[in-house]
């Protein structure tokens, strides 16, 4: 568990290693989570309060950057260890957290009942009288650190990044891609878009990363996976690829085997702009590490080509 500007990275065990990451900001003796993982995160975070010296009583806050399962997953158990935090969300998302019933069949309808629970584990309901509801601009206090909420949609509509001013990054949840440490190279760190369903929306997305960028972070901090610098680097290649990956939708649309194609399609975009950056890893280690996402990618894609159509 690294250490930034009292920001602690923790892995939560999601999948794998370094795949999910949640963040414990510690200021003057008192915490937030920004992201919690799912509830079978729940030693690793716990541990990662003893580690900073702190107690469950001494979080002050849980701040979701929006509520997809492997960041907010685990929010309700996670809130019954914390006797004095408060659970801050996305206008969008506080009723799913309330009452996560509609996650937990959408969830369930995609992957299936044995495969939630081995990923996910319980998935429990948060009480209203707990759950601040945060507007774009919202600002929660820290021992006196702001930590802004900034409405950012195009990977999600109940999604909003976090500022910190005093560190002068934001806490990016999905918003500003992925990025993998096996993947960095002598370039630095290589970063993708990530659509998923059902709620991707380019041109949203675009902008949410232009609106990220305004600030001139100096690092980001990722869900997927960890902290990041060079943003400015990033954000280029961010909006190359969504054009891209648009392109590549487009062009798959109304191929008889629409989903195959536009996987393997995806995957060769990824690798080429893996090998441009100087990128030794071979092809098969690329999908190796991407092949979760580039399913997700291609599901979203599809989401939006289809809602486009309508």
């Amino acid at each position: 568990m690294s250490v930034e500007h009292g920001i602690h990275t923790i892995d939560t065990a999601f999948q794998r290693d370094h795949f999910d990451a949640a963040y414990l900001i510690v200021q003057d003796g008192r915490g937030a989570f920004v992201d919690c993982g799912t509830s079978h995160s729940l030693p690793n975070l716990l541990a990662s309060v003893a580690q900073a010296g702190l107690q469950p009583a001494d979080i002050d806050w849980l701040i979701l950057t929006h509520v997809h399962l492997d960041h907010a997953g685990g929010a309700g158990a996670l809130m019954q260890q914390l006797p004095n935090a408060r659970l801050v969300v996305h206008p969008r998302g506080a009723q799913h957290m309330i009452d996560p019933a509609r996650l937990i069949a959408g969830a369930t309808a995609v992957y299936g009942q044995a495969e939630i629970a081995r990923s996910y584990g319980q998935i429990l309901p948060v009480p209203a009288e707990r759950v601040v509801v945060a507007e774009d601009g919202h600002r929660v206090w820290l021992a006196g650190r702001a930590l802004e909420c900034i409405d950012t949609p195009g990977h999600a509509r109940h999604h909003h990044c976090i500022w910190d001013e005093a560190s002068r990054s934001w806490f990016t949840g999905d918003a500003f891609g992925l990025s993998y440490r096996e993947l960095d190279s002598a370039a630095g760190a290589f970063i993708v878009p990530t659509s998923s369903p059902v709620q991707f929306e380019p041109e949203a997305m675009h902008a949410s990363i232009e609106r990220l960028m305004a600030r001139r972070p100096e690092a980001m901090y990722l869900t997927h996976y960890g902290r990041v610098v060079d943003t400015a680097r990033l954000a280029a290649e961010l909006h190359e690829q969504i054009d891209a990956m648009v392109v590549i939708a487009r062009r798959c649309d109304g191929l008889p085997q629409r989903h195959t194609v536009l996987v393997e399609a995806l995957a060769g975009l990824y690798v080429a702009r893996l090998r441009h950056l100087g990128s030794s890893l071979d092809e098969n280690e690329v999908r190796r590490v991407l092949g979760m996402d580039i399913e997700l990618n291609a599901q979203g894609l599809e989401c939006w080509l289809d809602r486009d159509k309508r």
